[in-house]
């Protein structure tokens, strides 16, 4: 069966380079997902002209777009059509039966009913197990349907500490509601930058400046799954056109070096992994909150403590509680003890020690 809503896009690609890209990444150890937007459609989609009552429909009997936003190249899907549902899911199916694509990254995912998520999940995972992302924000769609979304707000409060529009203490906000409103399962996928706020926000440079490497930090070791965004290890530094194709200069720049070191140090810290395979972050307190965001990550014998100096200057600091005190080894493999003497960082720097 072809299924047009996804079957242009994927093949640019043939068939057969499909599968083989799956399959040489499955033997590499990686997963593969597809991006799958499953609110709307083109107006030129073939859908449209064969089952127009797949469609939702304005005052006038027109298809319309997203209510309220300026989306007016796409047409919004119809839910409430039996019809709709059984092809959206069938085709979610196809892909991971015959392909064996691991799941998909759902495209403004808040916008599709949640109820239809869960019974596709429930529909493909009775071929394979899949992963789920959602680009959204909302603890209910982790319930059943998602294993990770899009964490906007720790994007946000990242962008604003950097831009010196807020201090360290914005990230207690985000971690106190982090750990009081969403289980620990749930996924919240942090980023530096993704395709929407590069090309419309700015690119890391424009958006973090000399903070953006401490902030890459912060996202492999903070609770959340970190997003390595398409050209970052390259240090991409242009807006890439959104609707056109726009090639990334590749290029050594340091930081796949540094991307490759933060994720070893993520993998070999169990606490740090990823939802209900890592540990909760606890709060260590220090004498300089505004500038220093410390924190402590640990479960049986392993232990991870995180010290950030979040402002463009030198920050001197102490731990005023005993939690961080201890033996560890630094980010470079160095012995190190830990107390409550003095300790300063420099502007836009970290130390990350761990324990075992």
């Amino acid at each position: 069966m072809l299924f047009p809503f996804l079957h242009q896009t994927v093949f640019l690609l043939t068939e057969e380079d499909l599968k083989n890209f799956v399959n040489e990444a499955h033997k590499l150890g990686m997963h593969v997902i597809l991006d799958l937007v499953a609110n709307h459609t083109a107006w030129d989609n073939e859908m449209a002209s064969k089952h127009p009552d797949w469609y939702e429909h304005d005052w006038k009997g027109n298809f319309h777009p997203t209510p309220w936003f300026d989306w007016s190249d796409i047409i919004d899907l119809n839910y409430e059509n039996p019809a709709l549902r059984k092809y959206m899911t069938d085709m979610m199916v196809y892909w991971v039966k015959n392909y064996g694509i691991d799941g998909y990254r759902a495209d403004v995912a808040g916008a599709v009913p949640t109820d239809f998520w869960e019974s596709a999940r429930k529909e493909m995972e009775k071929v394979k197990p899949v992963f789920m992302l959602g680009e959204w924000q909302q603890r209910d769609l982790h319930q059943k349907a998602f294993d990770a979304t899009y964490a906007w707000d720790w994007h946000k409060t990242a962008k604003n500490v950097a831009q010196g529009k807020a201090d360290a203490t914005a990230f207690h906000g985000y971690y106190s509601e982090n750990e009081s409103a969403w289980p620990l399962a749930a996924m919240r996928m942090n980023y530096v930058e993704n395709h929407d706020s590069n090309s419309w926000e700015g690119t890391m440079n424009e958006n973090f400046g000399d903070a953006q490497k401490t902030i890459m930090a912060l996202q492999f070791v903070a609770e959340g799954i970190p997003m390595i965004y398409n050209g970052e290890e390259a240090c991409n530094n242009k807006r890439l056109e959104f609707f056109e194709k726009d090639a990334i200069q590749w290029k050594e720049c340091g930081y796949e070096a540094y991307l490759k070191k933060l994720i070893d140090f993520k993998t070999q810290n169990q606490v740090l992994w990823n939802g209900k395979w890592g540990a909760r972050m606890v709060k260590v307190e220090n004498n300089n909150p505004q500038k220093i965001f410390s924190f402590v990550r640990m479960s049986g014998k392993n232990k991870v403590l995180a010290v950030f100096n979040l402002s463009k200057e030198a920050a001197s600091f102490k731990f005023t509680d005993d939690l961080p005190n201890g033996n560890y080894k630094d980010f470079d493999g160095k012995d190190v003890k830990i107390d409550n003497s003095e300790m300063t960082l420099p502007a836009w720097n970290y130390s990350l020690y761990s324990a075992h």
